[in-house]
């Protein structure tokens, strides 16, 4: 699988279809010593130091200048100097006076310049917030030590030691895994962390199912690992997402190509009319030497610059200054003047799903045991809610036992913890396990109870290789047993049980019973739930060494149930997509989540009911006409990843529709950049994705998206409304100039006075 190699430190084959061996042989890198200093210090002279390249930036002055690049401001300041010139003609020594009119306008021009410069710089900033998520420091081997390195000195070809809670400084290859976990919803939109493992993945493996990598960035939530970098700075997945951000074009907003449309024919009409003017003096009246010809020119000018909407780019200003006020007040804090009418103009608004449309808040939904299915109240981290039957009666009797004893395991063989911060419930620790946590506050399971009762007293971490984690308990209300309680995957975990858990009772679990066990484990998947099974064993207190507690303790195990968890909708985001359908919007989910998870979240909320979600796979294998095709048919897309995202939008914005993107990670920034508007998070939004978007929902609910939109139609129709009065107006006063100009009557001595006589 690896090509011939042409020089050390570069990847050659495709880092996660290769074993770890090839990918150190093509990296010439010992995985067990590492790179030398010597040649550690060559590659970082070769490839740069690991580090987002940093964008020469636009001078100041440049920025500011950037600010008069529009038609109408280029007529204004025409304007403005046609009436400096009147002034100067007409003006009179013995009573000296300023061109007031002249110094309007300047002044008018300069304000929505300054105002247009100050809003700038964005896609610096999104960069800059980039390297702020870098990490600071890396453990590395190198000359068979263990170093504290600088991340920006990490090459290619450097062996990481990766624990958790580290920020991963760069791409690597997984060479070892014992449980590392890593969060990458910032990248992915994958809510839950991923389990890390050194076995390859298939070379078309979408970057959310590529177990055996690390990417920079993102942070390791659990267990620990050694990996062999294979991409730094630029060639990351972070790298490429900043260059992504650098190159999106800058285009106008619907009011500017609107307004720039206005301003092109208004220059067009305003020169024919002073050219009319002057052909017809010229032709009809006596111009009486070079004062009259150069008066004839001035008055043909004057009559163009009266045709000129001086106090639009004013009102303008105003009006979408005023919405930004009215639009704060909902939560919605808009970066750049023109998104306000830019969401009017909206029909399409694209929506991450992870953490804009759900609330990436992993939630217990139901737990199933051998007496019945028990459904959860509540979503999010919340202890608030309670627990009922599927049929709707109350949880009691054999039930009420197997779901406590369900949750009990569930909750003890857990390292997570549920905290209160500002009035905001948040967890320390892995989402799902956060989740049980909360399951068993709902069942009224409290946690001062369980821990005066149940003492640990051993750990058998989670590893990928198992797919289960133990913990060993002492009962105090059972002190002649050892309990060991276990979760995990369901297909494992049955496979160690032996018996099952029915009320109060343990019987043998039969083939029978397996079966239906793992039935409602496909159909618990089928709901987009991810599940996960509980079970206890005893040991006898006497003979059982819990100081040597492995993974022999997960043997003959006792099973109690399955618990389905899902990253919920957000309560008001069906009502606002409901609401989007009526004003005319299509909405449209795209994430990097698994298709039948999008596909039931898009049903759950309104936004496609056919079951249909095309993946980024299919989109790699689509012509540019193809995905035309799709994007008009098709409003649910999964497993995507940040190029995909831009090629979505972009065939939308072909379509011609004006496309509004909402995001909150790491990997929606280039999209929300891309699109005509983009509306990040401001609460679980990285600094990333806040920087890339021209609007920052403060409260991250998808319903003030809609609000929004209605504020943004109701200011453009009020600026067309304005810019047709303005225009009548002046179009009014142009045609008094003209007229008056050319007939001999006391509105018309203007002539007379610059030498003009007619016959």
């Amino acid at each position: 699988m690896t090509a011939e190699r042409k020089q050390p430190g570069i990847v050659e084959c495709v880092p996660y279809a290769c074993s770890a061996g090839e990918v150190a042989q093509a990296l010439c890198t010992d995985l067990c010593c590492g790179l030398s200093e010597q040649e550690a210090a060559r590659r970082l002279a070769q490839y740069g130091r690991n580090e987002l390249a940093a964008e020469r930036p636009v001078p100041a002055w440049k920025r500011f200048l950037a600010q008069f690049n529009d038609v109408l401001v280029l007529l204004l300041l025409a304007a403005a100097a046609v009436s400096a010139v009147l002034w100067f003609v007409e003006r009179d020594p013995a009573h000296p006076s300023l061109p007031y009119e002249a110094i309007a306008i300047l002044a008018i021009v300069l304000l929505n310049a300054l105002m247009g410069y100050i809003q700038q710089a964005r896609a610096e900033q999104a960069v800059a917030a980039l390297k702020k998520m870098s990490a600071a420091q890396a453990t590395v081997i190198r000359d068979g030590e263990r170093k504290r390195i600088p991340a920006a000195e990490v090459v290619p070809g450097d062996l990481i030691l990766v624990e958790e809670g580290d920020t991963i400084p760069a791409d690597a290859r997984v060479v070892e895994s014992t449980a590392l976990q890593c969060a990458e919803a910032a990248l992915t939109g994958e809510s839950v962390p991923v389990s890390k493992d050194p076995e390859p993945v298939p070379a078309d493996c979408a970057l959310g199912d590529r177990r055996d990598m690390l990417y920079s960035g993102t942070i390791a939530t659990y267990g620990r690992g050694r990996a062999l970098v294979t991409a730094t700075g630029m060639q990351t997945e972070m790298g490429r997402i900043a260059g992504m951000l650098r190159a999106a074009p800058a285009e106008q907003t619907p009011l500017q190509r609107e307004l720039d449309r206005v301003g092109k024919r208004l220059g067009l009409v305003v020169i024919i009319i002073a050219l009319l003017m002057i052909g017809t003096i010229l032709a009809v009246g006596d111009v009486q030497g070079m004062r009259g010809l150069f008066g004839v020119l001035i008055l043909g000018v004057a009559l163009a610059v009266a045709a000129v909407p001086e106090g639009l780019p004013a009102i303008v200003t105003t009006v979408l200054a005023l919405g930004v006020h009215r639009m704060a007040r909902r939560n919605a804090i808009v970066r750049r003047l023109s998104a306000v009418e830019t969401l009017g103009s909206a029909d399409v608004i694209c929506s991450d799903k992870t953490g804009t449309l759900t609330r990436n808040e992993m939630t217990v939904r139901c737990v199933v045991t051998a007496s019945g299915r028990v459904d959860f109240e509540g979503i999010g981290y919340a202890p608030e809610g309670g627990v009922r039957r599927a049929d709707g009666g109350a949880v009691e009797g054999a039930l009420r036992h197997e779901l406590e004893r369900a949750l009990t395991v569930a909750e003890r063989a857990n390292n997570a913890t549920l905290q209160q911060h500002e009035g905001r419930w948040q967890v320390q620790g892995d989402p799902t396990e956060g989740a049980l946590i909360v399951a068993a506050r709902k069942a009224g399971l409290e946690a001062h109870v369980l821990d005066a009762r149940y003492e640990r007293l051993a750990e058998v971490p989670f590893s990928s290789e198992r797919k289960l984690m133990s913990t060993v308990h002492r009962d105090a209300h059972a002190e002649e047993h050892l309990l060991a309680m276990t979760k995990g995957a369901p297909d494992v975990l049955i496979a160690r049980c032996t018996a099952e858990l029915v009320g109060e009772t343990i019987r043998p679990l039969t083939p029978e019973r397996r079966a239906e066990i793992m039935a409602c484990n496909e159909a618990l998947a089928g709901e987009a739930l991810r599940t996960l099974g509980v079970a206890f064993r005893l040991h006898p207190a006497e003979s059982f060494d819990h100081r040597s507690a492995d993974e022999r303790i997960e043997e003959e195990l006792v099973f109690v149930g399955l618990v389905g968890m899902i990253d919920p909708p957000r309560e008001e985001a069906k009502e606002a997509v409901a609401r989007a359908k009526r004003a005319g919007i299509r909405p449209i989910m795209i994430t990097g989540d698994h298709p039948r998870t999008a596909a039931v979240i898009a049903a759950e909320l309104g936004i496609a009911s056919d079951g249909r979600a095309v993946t980024g796979k299919e989109l790699e294998r689509m012509s540019e006409e193809e995905l035309d095709r799709v994007v008009r048919e098709v409003s649910v897309y999964a497993r995507v990843n940040p190029e995909h995202k831009l090629r979505i939008v972009a065939a939308l914005k072909r379509q011609g529709a004006t496309v509004a993107m909402t995001g909150d990670g790491v990997n929606d920034a280039p999209a929300l950049k891309n699109a005509d508007i983009g509306v990040a998070m401001g609460i679980t939004g990285t600094d990333v994705s806040r920087q890339a978007a021209d609007m920052v929902l403060a409260d991250d609910n998808f319903a003030t998206i809609v609000a929004a939109v209605e504020e943004g139609r109701a200011i453009f129709s009020n600026i067309r409304k304005f810019l047709r009065y303005l225009l009548s107006s002046n179009i009014g006063e142009g045609m008094t100039m003209f007229f008056g100009g050319l007939l001999p009557t006391p509105i018309g001595p203007f002539p007379g006075r610059l030498g003009v006589r007619f016959p």
